[in-house]
C-alpha cells in the first residue's frame, strides 16, 4: 500500500481514519496532534516570559513514550526563552530492566542538550522493588507499590524544581483503559479527580496547592503509532515490559480494547471524547462540599487526606518484613 499524501510505501494503516502512511507522514501526523494537545490544553499560558518562564518536569522512563514525548516537545520548545524543560528519571531498583532504560534516557538527554535527573528509590525512600515484589508484605499487585512510590517522588522533585507542571508520556490507549475502568468500577469521584488532576484544559481546571499540575501531550496518539514514530526516527528507546508488570485488571481492560478497536476502528478516540466532557461535568460536582482536606505527613510533608500518606504506610510495611 502506497501513502496517502505521496505516493511513497506507506508503513502504517490507520484504521480509525483510514489514512496510509509513509514514515514521514506518519512522524508529521504525530508532531502534529501532540502540538495540538499542547495548545488546546493551554500548557504555555499566554503570561509566560523569557524573564518568568513556565517550568517543565518531564517524567523520563527509557520507554517509547516518554522518549517520543521528550523529543517532540525539545523540538518544539528548546528555543523557546519562554520554556525551560528538565527530565527527570526513576530508577526503582528493577535488576537490569531499569539500568538499561536509564541508559536511553542518558542517552537521549546528552543528545538534546537537556538537563537530566535521575532519583533512585533505594536512596530516597529506603527500599528496592525486586525487595518488595520477594516480600510483597501487603499480599497485592508490583504495581500497586510502584505506583505509589513513583507518583511520590515525581511530586516531591516536580515541587524541589519548582516546576509549573509535570509532563507524562501517556498515550491514548493508557488513557482509554483508565476511563473505562473508572466508568466499570462506578468510581464517580476518581472521574472527577482525573479531570482536575490532568485530563481537562488548565483554563478549565481546579486549581490545587498541594501538587504540581500535570499533563499529557501524547494522550490523543495511539500506542502503535507511538512505537512507529520511535522507530522511523530511531530514537533510543527501551521498549521492554517491566518483569514485574502485573496489573490484572487493567490488563483485562487493555485486551478489551484492542478487541473492540479491532472491531469497530475509533472506539479508543470515542471512549476519550465522552469521557472528557463526562469527566468535565463531573468535575464541577465534585468540587463543592464533598471535597477532601488534604493536610502534610506527619512523616514525610507529603499532602494526604490522612495523618500517615500511603508511601509512608507502605514503606513501613515493607520495612517491618
Amino acid at each position: 500500500m502506497n501513502c496517502d499524501k505521496c505516493g511513497r510505501e506507506a508503513v502504517h494503516h490507520a484504521a480509525y481514519s483510514g489514512a496510509h502512511l509513509c514514515g514521514e507522514h506518519l512522524r508529521e501526523s504525530v508532531e502534529t496532534r501532540v502540538r495540538r494537545r499542547v495548545r488546546e490544553d493551554d500548557l504555555l499560558p499566554d503570561d509566560a516570559t523569557p524573564e518568568d518562564p513556565e517550568r517543565w518536569v518531564i517524567g523520563l522512563s527509557g520507554g517509547k513514550d516518554s522518549v517520543v514525548l521528550t523529543r517532540i516537545l525539545d523540538e518544539t520548545f528548546a528555543r523557546d526563552p519562554r520554556v525551560e524543560m528538565l527530565a527527570l528519571s526513576i530508577h526503582e531498583g528493577i535488576e537490569g530492566y531499569r539500568d538499561e532504560s536509564l541508559a536511553a534516557c542518558e542517552e537521549l538527554a546528552d543528545d538534546l542538550d537537556m538537563r537530566h535527573e535521575t532519583v533512585t528509590y533505594e536512596e530516597e525512600l529506603g527500599v528496592r522493588m525486586d525487595d518488595v515484589v520477594e516480600d510483597d508484605p501487603e499480599d497485592m499487585a508490583a504495581c500497586a507499590y510502584c505506583g505509589v512510590f513513583r507518583r511520590d517522588l515525581l511530586e516531591e522533585y516536580a515541587a524541589e524544581f519548582e516546576a509549573d507542571k509535570l509532563l507524562t508520556g501517556h498515550n491514548l490507549d493508557d488513557e482509554a483503559q483508565t476511563a473505562l475502568m473508572n466508568v466499570l468500577e462506578g468510581d464517580v469521584a476518581q472521574v472527577a479527580k482525573h479531570f482536575d488532576a490532568s485530563l481537562g484544559a488548565f483554563p478549565d481546571r481546579r486549581e490545587s496547592k498541594h501538587f504540581v499540575p500535570r499533563a499529557k501531550p501524547l494522550r490523543d496518539v495511539p500506542e502503535k503509532e507511538v512505537a512507529l514514530y520511535a522507530h522511523v526516527r530511531d530514537l533510543p528507546a527501551h521498549i521492554t515490559e517491566c518483569p514485574h508488570a502485573s496489573e490484572a485488571y487493567r490488563g483485562e481492560i487493555q485486551q478489551l480494547l484492542l478487541k473492540l478497536e479491532e472491531n469497530h476502528p475509533g472506539t479508543r478516540h470515542s471512549i476519550m471524547a465522552g469521557y472528557e466532557e463526562l469527566a468535565g461535568i463531573v468535575a464541577e460536582e465534585y468540587r463543592g462540599e464533598g471535597s477532601t482536606d488534604l493536610s502534610e505527613c506527619e512523616r514525610c510533608g507529603s499532602s494526604t487526606a490522612r495523618d500517615v500518606c500511603r508511601k509512608c504506610r507502605l514503606i513501613e510495611s515493607v520495612e517491618a518484613v
